[in-house]
């Protein structure tokens, strides 16, 4: 469900979003967005006018450092939770921290390093179990009697964000054509200005622009999201038995499902 708040370009509600067994998802309960660094004054009211009451940052501490989220005035608690694996999360380290320009060397070996969408959230899964039933664990634990539905980010809100909505949909029992679209959505949500600069940015480090790094950087294609849950049917069984493998229980699972599905 979309919503506008002024100073970003991927935020929405995941509410409305068709169940395989009949029905939506509740609205006011998970929602997803861009980094919170753009806020504007009105959208920082806008933000504080909703009900969330917990903003669970995915972005690396180097990202967190060069972008800091604005924040509504009252009360909100924030999460850190950085999933960024491999080859990605090294690359983003030594982006924002290195003193100089990257040689001509160091720009292939970086090209080269440069994994596709599906081997990204593979690498994510493998390793985010634990962070990703986290935030399970916090969207379980809201009440529809104060502020404390759920918003997770990080930089664009599309890979990291997607992957972690997208389990938690799934495993609540979404429709997974609908989880898909939900993901799919991102990449018009962040055309124009949002695109244009990431990818301006991108070209000042000197790295090539290949159709490749366009779809890591801006894109969000249906396959790319379908093939992660895919490893996680075939691994698992489930998004549910992947977030149990996460240490999520039983109790704590059937919260979950009632916070997203009533």
């Amino acid at each position: 469900m979309s919503v506008t708040i002024e100073g970003l370009h991927n935020f929405r509600d995941t509410g409305g979003i068709a169940l395989a067994e009949g029905g939506v998802t509740r609205s006011g309960v998970l929602f997803r967005s861009d980094a919170l660094g753009a806020l504007t004054d009105a959208g920082l009211t806008a933000l504080g006018e909703t009900p969330i009451g917990v903003v669970v940052d995915f972005r690396t501490p180097e990202e967190r450092a060069a972008a800091p989220d604005r924040l509504p005035a009252r009360a909100m608690e924030t999460v850190e939770l950085s999933i960024l694996e491999g080859a990605m999360a090294q690359m983003a380290k030594e982006a924002f921290s290195a003193p100089a320009p990257p040689t001509p060397a160091q720009l292939a070996d970086m090209a080269a390093k440069i994994p596709t969408l599906e081997q990204l959230y593979i690498g994510m899964l493998q390793h985010g179990a634990d962070a990703f039933a986290a935030v399970a664990r916090l969207v379980s634990a809201g009440t529809d009697d104060r502020p404390s539905a759920v918003l997770v980010h990080c930089t664009a809100g599309k890979d990291r964000t997607g992957v972690a909505t997208a389990l938690l949909l799934d495993a609540v029992g979404a429709d997974r054509d609908a989880v898909v679209a939900d993901y799919a959505s991102s990449e018009q949500n962040l055309a124009g200005d949002w695109a244009d600069g990431m990818l301006r940015m991108v070209a000042s480090f000197g790295i090539p622009l290949t159709p490749a790094l366009k779809t890591l950087v801006v894109a969000t294609p249906p396959g790319a999201i379908r093939a992660a849950l895919d490893w996680v049917d075939a691994t698992h069984g489930s998004a549910a038995g992947y977030l149990r493998s996460g240490g999520m229980t039983e109790p704590e699972f059937a919260a979950l499902r009632t916070r997203l599905t009533g």
